[in-house]
């Protein structure tokens, strides 16, 4: 296939220095990058979903290919669909289909068909290739085409790219092209954006999928996003992050119905011991009713004798969250250990985590400086110090920098509403600070 441009001059100039030009206030070239399996990027007229995409790719250290899965908004050609060989051609020039690791994708896979007439009006991948070229001129792609099929295929078609990419030792990252909701107002597209937004962090094509149809979300790379998802965590990804949101509207000033675009980032990150641990722990709790030794082997970190909390999150919602003001046990290991049960079964805020829950849940740990009394409330600050208060034998802690906590008096009620201590009643303050660890 020689595939020509053709939504160039109306998504993305048809001129090569103006569509350089254009990409080049878009993106950010000082953007520290990052090691990605993946990334879900937009594609719609770069006027509007430009910045988002530019912003993106900026975080990317591009590798030899680019496994590009769109949407087929046309409906022409197979439903499944890649281009096993040839080039696609934009005002910046050729960019050469990977002609092997394509071949290996076709001999490996159940679903996907071999088919140009998918490709040749569908805008969804040709309007990545501009920016993916700004980076690498001579950047290689595999081009595959997602149209209506069932839950099962995506998650297929997942396995078998990441088994492809690992056969044959490819350096390459996957890129989902998808836009968000689809003309609705503003308020409303952000709402579900960020349902389906939590679902893609944690990670969960199930969860996805389903609060898609639930919800009547108008997403329409929901199958590329999801087949991307499975192909990441067989390749070992273990986090994503959102890189930026946006709306149609923060361009054209219309908020009445707009378009909603993601950018986001898929990667490996390995655990911190500590974060390690404190999973291990209720893993080896809710599946076995097992309650772990500390390792054999302690980090420093683990040594110390320290408060600790650990944190439950999931689909972005906090699920339990339980510590301890200062050191109950020989280590920060034991802490952990300790403190990582209780979050997750004896929380009284939520019911204990059920197994069903594991895949899902996100973790963090607090360890906690020795707590310092604190003579005037100046010497607070939300964003940097955490803060007991103290009424006889009733305390309350809260843990700084917390989203929606701005205040030192936000602070201080917060923590007397926990210890149950009235609002005339006399307290001590202490402040400490925390290393978190995520």
């Amino acid at each position: 296939m020689n595939r020509q441009p053709v939504v160039a001059g109306q998504f993305y100039p048809a001129s090569a220095s103006q569509l350089r030009a254009m990409i080049g206030k878009m993106v950010d070239e000082e953007a520290e990058k990052e090691d990605v399996i993946g990334l879900i990027a937009p594609h719609a007229g770069y006027v509007y979903s430009g910045p988002v995409a530019g912003a993106v790719i900026s975080r990317v250290k591009f590798k030899n290919t680019f496994i590009i899965l769109g949407p087929n908004h046309t409906g022409r050609g197979k439903p499944l669909s890649i281009t096993a060989k040839g080039k696609w051609r934009t005002p910046l020039g050729e960019v050469q289909v990977d002609a092997e690791l394509a071949g290996h994708v076709l001999e490996l896979t159940r679903h996907l068909q071999e088919d140009d007439a998918a490709h040749q009006y569908e805008h969804s991948i040709e309007v990545q290739l501009p920016f993916l070229q700004y980076f690498k001129p001579d950047i290689k792609i595999v081009p595959i085409a997602l149209s209506f099929a069932s839950f099962d295929a995506y998650r297929e078609i997942g396995r078998e790219i990441a088994r492809a990419i690992n056969d044959t030792k490819r350096e390459a990252v996957i890129l989902a092209s998808s836009d968000m909701t689809h003309y609705e107002p503003h308020a409303v597209a952000a709402r579900k954006d960020r349902q389906a937004i939590d679902a893609i962090l944690s990670l969960d094509e199930d969860e996805l999928l389903r609060r898609v149809e639930e919800n009547n979300i108008s997403m329409c790379g929901v199958a590329p996003v999801a087949s991307l998802i499975v192909a990441a965590r067989e390749m070992g990804a273990t986090s994503a992050e959102l890189v930026k949101y946006q709306t149609s509207g923060d361009t054209s000033g219309d908020y009445s119905a707009v378009v909603g675009y993601a950018g986001i980032i898929i990667k490996a990150v390995a655990m911190h011991p500590l974060v390690q641990l404190a999973k291990d722990t209720i893993e080896a709790y809710v599946n076995e009713d097992r309650v772990l030794s500390p390792p054999r082997e302690l980090t420093p970190e683990m040594k110390q004798k320290a408060g600790v909390f650990v944190s439950l999150h999931r689909f972005g919602e906090l699920r339990g969250c339980i510590g301890t003001f200062e050191p109950t046990q020989p280590n920060v290991a034991g802490e952990i250990i300790a403190n990582a049960i209780s979050s997750a079964t004896r929380d009284p805020r939520f019911p204990p985590v059920a197994p069903e829950e594991l895949k899902d849940l996100e973790y963090g740990v607090d360890v906690l400086t020795r707590p310092r009394p604190v003579k005037d409330e100046k010497e607070l600050d939300p964003k940097k110090y955490g803060v007991i208060v103290e009424c006889g034998f009733r305390r309350g802690l809260l843990l700084p920098d917390l989203e929606g906590v701005d205040t030192v008096d936000q602070q201080i009620n917060i923590c007397r509403q926990k210890a149950g201590i009235g609002p005339g009643e006399p307290i001590k303050l202490y402040k400490f600070e925390v290393k978190r660890y995520k």
